[in-house]
């Protein structure tokens, strides 16, 4: 009895050292699966746009702002259903609205957060920026990032411009980052491991879409620190949503509001 005994403890600690093993490689393996759906999802829209024009639809036609708006919401839809409808599709591994903060509607908690979360972002980005300069030599802390629009000419290229960037980019984004890979990671790691992975993939994604800015990673980096600690606070998705709308919305005041109103008032 003594030997089954010790069998089945050393058999136990083998099962829990597995299961520990396999916990802790999903820190690497969700990651690069959000990220593969990523490029999946482009690779998807580029064979698309290859089919249309082998069946000569004129996109050459489409007003390039159009088409931005048009293209970006394809490859997050894509991104969404790649991500999320592929390991249920193949083994059945659903996800609930529950999982990805989506199953109420907004309270005035999120919405009072969203604001606060903004101050703690920006002093957090500011105090990482300085960070970076002060151990970088020549690191640049004024970094711009490629919206894929220029040259708004048309109201409704900027409402498009809006759309996109204010509405389409952070619903879509808080579903895969803080709704899907924050909640999963959770699961298998402490929930601080969880969020610095979460937030470094959202930096890297967005400083290699800018061609390598890491001004932009460290300031997207800290606003998904906060993101995710406005998703673990409230529960749902709807802080982080709207703190996100928030920053974007200011980033495209800036980038598209204020040099037409700077440039008609003649300062």
């Amino acid at each position: 009895m003594l030997q089954n005994s010790s069998n089945d403890s050393v058999a136990d600690t083998k099962k829990t050292a597995r299961r520990s093993w396999r916990e802790w490689a999903m820190i690497v393996i969700l990651p690069v699966w959000v990220l593969a759906s990523f490029i999946a999802a482009q690779v998807v829209t580029v064979g698309v746009l290859w089919l249309l024009k082998v069946f000569h639809v004129p996109l050459d036609s489409i007003n390039q702002n159009v088409m931005t708006t048009i293209l970006s919401a394809f490859i997050y839809i894509v991104a969404i259903v790649l991500t999320i409808g592929l390991p249920w599709l193949i083994r059945r591994r659903q996800v609930s609205r529950v999982e990805l903060g989506i199953y109420r509607l907004p309270l005035w908690k999120d919405i009072l957060m969203a604001p606060a979360g903004l101050v703690v972002y920006l002093i957090l980005s500011a105090l990482l920026m300085l960070i970076a300069g002060g151990l970088i030599p020549g690191f640049n802390t004024t970094g711009h990032q490629d919206t894929g629009f220029s040259g708004l000419g048309q109201q409704y290229e900027l409402i498009l411009a809006f759309i996109t960037l204010v509405v389409i980019a952070p619903v879509a984004e808080e579903i895969l980052f803080r709704g899907y890979l924050f909640s999963k990671l959770r699961k298998y790691v402490p929930v601080w491991i969880a969020i610095l992975a979460t937030s470094i993939l959202f930096g890297l994604i967005h400083a290699v879409g800018n061609n390598g800015d890491w001004s932009l990673a460290i300031d997207t980096f800290a606003l998904s620190v906060v993101l995710c600690l406005l998703r673990l606070n409230t529960g749902s998705l709807w802080a982080s949503m709207l703190l996100h709308m928030i920053k974007n919305g200011i980033a495209f005041f800036f980038l598209f509001i204020y040099p037409v109103l700077h440039g008609t008032i003649g300062g």
